[in-house]
């Protein structure tokens, strides 16, 4: 199988590097600088052992690969917001003995949230859900890093909206050979939905910095107690705490790296290169949603919504915000809802 990475930034990357690190075949997709750097220089991955360099095809569209190969494996790992575009842009493409890649071809969603595989359901007949445990880093164009000992991340895969088979199966091998631990399960949304519980905080250290501080890990408990609340209502089962800890134990162990320094997660990261956008609208704003759909208030999350978003379109400085200060725009927030 060839794997086809469409956003080959800090997940995709150490992905595609990691695969492309045990003998697989992969494609790079990127745009602008970093796809620049990736054609010139290759992909640097910085890892626990070092740095590694991997000379890899990088498009920045399906039109440069001319028709896809049957037993292409798509990877979708674009922020939740730019999906739609992505999908619009590879639906499309033909795969050698007819059809399209949404007719034929297996996606799999590596994002955070659970949006991203309900967008891409809508034109892909084979989808498949991701429970992204990967800390990584988008360090310069052409630069990513991962930190994690020993293994590199933790990818739960399974079909969209539920079930497993022998592709999620390959697929999962595949990945366990390159620093991956990759249980194949039929519920892979519950280990999301759990996940998605947990970055409710990026918004917070987006805006604030570290969620260190007792008064910044109090807002956050509050935070995710309103997320679970509406799950809750929704009837949407979620992975406890204590079953995802018996899974990870110290499996992906963060290291100093040269070079590489750990900053924040993933809207952190969006607000530190400025991009304009965050996925806030699908974490925080999933919540938001849901509490919508169910009449359950959720004041913080949508607070925690707004002040990314607006973060992110000012292009303000990530965790400028002094957490005395969100803990009143917070508090006041609540007070509103009553």
């Amino acid at each position: 199988m060839r794997y086809v990475i469409i956003g080959a930034g800090a997940v995709g990357g150490v992905i595609g590097g990691r695969l492309a690190g045990s003998g697989h075949e992969v494609v790079l997709v990127a745009r602008g600088a970093h796809f620049e750097a990736l054609r010139d220089h290759g992909l640097r991955l910085r890892v626990p052992e070092g740095e590694l360099t991997h000379r890899l095809p990088v498009v920045d569209g399906p039109a440069a690969l001319g028709e896809l190969h049957p037993d292409d494996v798509l990877v979708l790992a674009v922020k939740t917001q730019d999906s739609v575009a992505a999908l619009q842009t590879w639906g499309p493409a033909p795969v050698a003995g007819g059809g399209t890649a949404a007719e034929r071809l297996p996606l799999f969603c590596a994002q955070n949230g659970v949006e991203g595989q309900r967008i891409a359901l809508r034109l892909f007949r084979r989808v498949y859900g991701v429970c992204v445990w990967l800390p990584s880093t988008y360090v310069e164009p052409g630069v990513v890093s991962a930190a994690g000992s020993p293994l590199t991340g933790i990818l739960h895969l399974g079909r969209h909206p539920h079930g497993t088979d022998e592709t999620a199966r390959l697929v999962a091998a595949d990945l366990e050979k390159s620093h991956f631990e990759a249980p194949v399960v039929p519920d892979v949304a519950r280990w999301q939905y759990a996940k998605l519980l947990s970055n409710l905080g990026n918004a917070l250290e987006a805006v604030t910095g570290p969620v260190s501080d007792e008064d910044a890990l109090a807002l956050f408990r509050r935070v995710r107690a309103e997320g679970e609340a509406v799950l809750d209502a929704a009837g949407i089962a979620y992975a406890s705490t204590e079953e995802q800890q018996a899974v990870r134990g110290d499996k992906v162990t963060l290291v100093p790296l040269d070079g590489a320094p750990r900053g924040g997660g993933s809207s952190w990261q969006s607000l530190t290169r400025g991009t304009g956008t965050i996925e806030a609208d699908y974490l925080n704003g999933e919540i938001a949603l849901l509490g919508r759909l169910h009449g359950v208030p959720t004041p913080l999350n949508e607070l925690l919504q707004h002040l990314a978003d607006t973060f992110a379109r000012e292009r303000r400085a990530a965790g400028s915000m002094p957490v005395a200060e969100l803990m009143r725009l917070a508090d006041a927030a609540v007070v509103n809802t009553r």
